[in-house]
């Protein structure tokens, strides 16, 4: 959803938002407008202001509501210098996103290096937009706007919550292409759209999913080695695996070799294979040693097997060399040669099979 394009307002919003504000007659409203805001400096709360102005904050509840009544009301009645052009520029853009767009992917197109004051001014500037909604910032969605004329906010949160549900139901990251076509939703943008409005959603290499979900959204050094492994579906170096995090777009993925062939040994996710290469435990790798493999290939076999076979088997979950497997075979006690070049387990470990 984020661009790096993006497009000069005509008018600098801080520039429109004084111009909004010099609408306002008495300066101790203005100053609630802008502090309410956070239009300039950080956002303050109902207590603070009424504290800084002396009145109580049910007042300063009451003269909010009521100017930004009024602002509203110009905005509708197209007398606010400038914001029509600022509307139809959002408009412009949301067209362009799938009719909804979080504030601040919308403050980084129209103000290139946005902060959060422009944030708090391209918010407050839509507020005042007859055919834009704002929705809020809360626990469940990021702030957001939307075209009036395609959304409700009620319906807007309707299908943002059915394809929080419908991605649950999946139980696993897919393409937002494939979420679209399960959803009904003939535009993929405008369902990428949505989901990136969702604060219970992430995306990833073109993947989206639940944000504790790991593979969309890895937090921790362990979480972004299970997902370079998952993406390259292959066993890996741990070197390997170093180089795929420091060239991946993670967060923080400057991390030392060390520190991931830590996580490695730790996880249980992980299972050594072979010299500093690790798989995924879920792939069908167990842990435990060469030889607790061939152990485990002559048990299943339940019958002697030419070495052949068990070096075959065994490369099947370890990446080691024959040799090694060979000199295990031919030197740990548990196996027994029966015939030329074919073992079995020793009468005690199978013994110890049959009671297990």
């Amino acid at each position: 959803m984020k661009s790096n394009n993006t497009t000069q307002h005509a008018i600098s919003t801080k520039e429109l938002v004084n111009a909004v504000l010099g609408s306002i007659d008495r300066e101790r409203e203005r100053e609630i407008i802008s502090r309410r805001f956070g239009l300039f400096e950080r956002k303050e709360t109902l207590e603070q202001i009424g504290e800084l102005l002396g009145i109580t904050r049910e007042r300063v509840r009451q003269l909010e509501k009521s100017v930004m009544g009024k602002l509203q009301l110009a905005g509708e009645s197209h007398s606010l210098k400038g914001i029509d052009n600022f509307e139809t520029e959002v408009l412009s853009l949301l067209q362009s996103s799938g009719s909804v767009m979080r504030v601040s992917y919308l403050a980084n197109k129209l103000v290139e290096g946005s902060d959060r004051n422009e944030q708090s001014r391209v918010a407050f500037l839509c507020n005042l937009c007859p055919n834009l909604i704002l929705i809020g910032d809360d626990d469940n969605y990021f702030a957001s706007v939307v075209n009036s004329k395609l959304f409700t906010e009620k319906s807007l949160k309707s299908t943002v919550t059915q394809i929080v549900d419908l991605v649950t139901k999946l139980g696993a990251p897919r393409s937002i292409s494939d979420i679209a076509k399960q959803a009904a939703i003939d535009n993929k943008e405008q369902a990428e759209a949505l989901a990136s409005v969702s604060k219970h959603l992430a995306t990833l290499n073109g993947q989206w999913g639940l944000i504790k979900w790991p593979l969309v959204n890895p937090k921790n050094i362990r979480d972004k080695i299970y997902v370079i492994l998952k993406q390259n579906a292959r066993h890996m170096h741990f070197n390997e695996i170093a180089a795929a995090i420091k060239d991946s777009d993670f967060k923080r993925n400057n991390v030392t070799t060390q520190a991931i062939h830590n996580e490695l040994i730790k996880d249980k996710r992980f299972v050594l294979i072979g010299r500093g290469i690790y798989a995924l435990k879920e792939w069908g790798y167990k842990k435990g040693t060469v030889a607790d493999i061939i152990q485990e290939v002559l048990k299943e076999a339940n019958q002697p097997l030419h070495r052949d076979e068990i070096v075959k088997r065994v490369l099947k979950s370890r990446f080691v060399k024959e040799t090694t497997i060979l000199l295990n075979l031919q030197g740990k006690p548990q196996f027994r040669r029966v015939a030329k070049a074919t073992y079995v387990l020793t009468d005690a470990e199978q013994d110890s099979a049959l009671a297990s």
